[in-house]
C-alpha cells in the first residue's frame, strides 16, 4: 500500500490515520508544483486530479479525496470511527463539514483573488473552528477516543497556525493533545515537520 502526500498538505490527515490504525503502507511523496513523484514519476499517471492525498491498495486500486480515504481507515479500524447509532454516517458529516467549510475555505486564503476575498475566507473559518468547538463531545469530536476525523481537523488546526488565525482554546487544546499523540509526532516526523 502506498500513501502518495506532500508535506504538510491535506494527506498529513491521512498520513496520520493509517499510522493510529497500525497499517503498514509506504510513503511516496509528491511535488505538487511538478506534478513528479519523489522518484520521478508522472503523478497524473497515478491520479489524474494532480493533487494529494492518493492512496493505493495493494491490488492496484486507488482513493482520493480525504473523505473516502479517511472513512476507508476507520472502516480497517473501527476504533477510529465514533460508535452508536448512526454512526457511520456521524463521521461521513463530520469528514464532509470539515472538508467542505474548513479546507475548502482554506484555498482563499492560500491563494486569494483578492485581499477582500482572504478576509472574507479567514472570517469563514473562524466561524466553522467555533462552531466546531461546540460540537466536541469530550477530548476529542466524538468523545474521549481520537478518530480519523480528528486527524482531519488536527491538520486544519496546523494550517490555521501557519497563517495566524486565532482558534478557540479548546480547539487549542485539542491540537496540543493531538500533536502528543505517537502516530501525530510520527507522521510529522516523516514529512519533516517536527
Amino acid at each position: 500500500m502506498k500513501l502518495y502526500y506532500s508535506p504538510g498538505a491535506c494527506s498529513l490527515a491521512d498520513h496520520i490515520a493509517l499510522h493510529e490504525a497500525d497499517i503498514p503502507f509506504d510513503r511516496v511523496r509528491v511535488d505538487l508544483k511538478t506534478k513528479l513523484t519523489e522518484s520521478g514519476q508522472n503523478f497524473e499517471e497515478i491520479n489524474p486530479k494532480s493533487y494529494v492525498p492518493t492512496l493505493e491498495l495493494d491490488d492496484g486500486q486507488t482513493l482520493t479525496e480525504n473523505v473516502a480515504i479517511l472513512s476507508w481507515v476507520a472502516e480497517q479500524k473501527p476504533s477510529l470511527a465514533p460508535s452508536g447509532e448512526l454512526a457511520a454516517q456521524r463521521l461521513l458529516e463530520m469528514l464532509a463539514f470539515i472538508s467542505t467549510e474548513i479546507h475548502k475555505q482554506f484555498g482563499r486564503v492560500f491563494k486569494p483573488t483578492s485581499d477582500a476575498e482572504a478576509v472574507a475566507a479567514r472570517d469563514k473559518i473562524g466561524q466553522r473552528f467555533k462552531l466546531i468547538a461546540t460540537m466536541m463531545k469530550g477530548d476529542y469530536l466524538f468523545g474521549n477516543e481520537a478518530s480519523v476525523a480528528d486527524a482531519y481537523l488536527f491538520t486544519m488546526l496546523l494550517w490555521a497556525q501557519k497563517v495566524g488565525l486565532d482558534v478557540p482554546q479548546r480547539l487549542a487544546d485539542f491540537a496540543q493533545r493531538m500533536r502528543a499523540r505517537p502516530a501525530v509526532k510520527l507522521a510529522l516526523q516523516h514529512e519533516g515537520l517536527e
